[in-house]
């Protein structure tokens, strides 16, 4: 009788927490976002969302092996700020960054602004990286001073 009640408690406290990850769906996680904050963003086939705040100039086709300088913002849903490279500008080869950055950032060109909101799957996954959560929406601001 012990083991029965112990295995129902488990299997209670089980169903409990697996009914509050339903609400952990990315991709509902963002629509709401987007909606609670009126943004203007666009869904691109990947899933990345985003909304280009300056195109900039020229036409810069980002070949494999693009380097780009840029100053950025990384936040969480709730606005924790968890990366802002300083606030100086930072230059990194795009290939070697999360696919989220890879599809956005070429969407603009020198001089140009983008908002990203990237899902888990073009993020880091399920994966902590630092103070960022596994599993986390990332919500990301970029100038793009240069590309080469």
């Amino acid at each position: 009788m012990i083991k029965f009640r112990s295995l129902t408690i488990l299997f209670l406290c089980v169903v409990a927490v697996s009914s509050c990850k339903k609400d952990e769906d990315p991709e509902k996680q963002i629509a709401d976002f987007i909606k609670q904050n009126n943004i203007n963003a666009v869904r691109d086939d990947s899933g990345l969302y985003y909304q280009i705040i300056k195109p900039g100039t020229g036409s810069f086709t980002y070949p494999n092996n693009t380097k780009i300088t840029i100053k950025y913002e990384g936040r969480l849903l709730d606005g924790t700020v968890f990366d802002n490279g300083d606030g100086k500008e930072q230059t990194f080869n795009l290939a070697e960054l999360i696919s989220g950055w890879r599809i956005g950032i070429p969407k603009i060109q020198k001089g140009g602004e983008i908002r990203l909101i990237v899902p888990p799957g073009l993020g880091y996954g399920n994966d902590s990286v630092g103070p960022i959560p596994g599993n986390s929406v990332l919500d990301f601001t970029i100038q793009l001073s240069n590309v080469q």
